[in-house]
């Protein structure tokens, strides 16, 4: 008596599935990317602020603005006028400072130029007790002039 356990090969039966099945893998994957998308800008906390606009305002040149420029070797102008160092540019700007109304210093940074040396500009308008300070750019090429 001879008993038979597997299924013949020419029976018709189908034979034993040997991959695994990734259906509920990727239902079970589907479901945390949902809970994860949701639940994420909750765990992200931030403080309420109102963050400055951009706005392009054109420069409007006044009389008594000074205008202070820094070329590409860190050598300071006011005006046209060179200036011999950092102490001359102070005790000009003290003078201006107990104006009033107190002018506006506008700062004409060349590109090339070390930001240690238009920082010393800055500087010596804080040293003279100078409150706005501005700084003279280019708009890119192409932009508009919003008025």
């Amino acid at each position: 008596m001879a008993m038979q356990v597997g299924a013949a090969e020419g029976d018709g039966e189908e034979q034993l599935n040997n991959t695994i099945n990734t259906t509920p893998l990727v239902d079970v994957m589907l479901v945390l990317l949902i809970i994860f998308l949701i639940t994420i800008p909750v765990v992200t906390q931030t403080i309420k602020l109102d963050l400055p606009k951009e706005r392009n305002i054109p420069l409007q040149t006044k009389p008594e603005n000074i205008v202070i420029a820094v070329n590409r070797d860190g050598e300071i102008y006011w005006g046209t006028e060179r200036l011999s160092d950092i102490e001359a540019l102070v005790s000009r700007l003290k003078v201006e400072s107990v104006k009033e109304p107190q002018p506006e210093v506008h700062i004409r940074g060349d590109a090339e130029v070390r930001y240690e040396s238009v920082g010393r500009v800055v500087v010596a308008c804080q040293r003279a007790g100078i409150f706005k300070v501005g700084f003279i750019t280019e708009p890119p090429a192409g932009a508009a002039v919003r008025q």
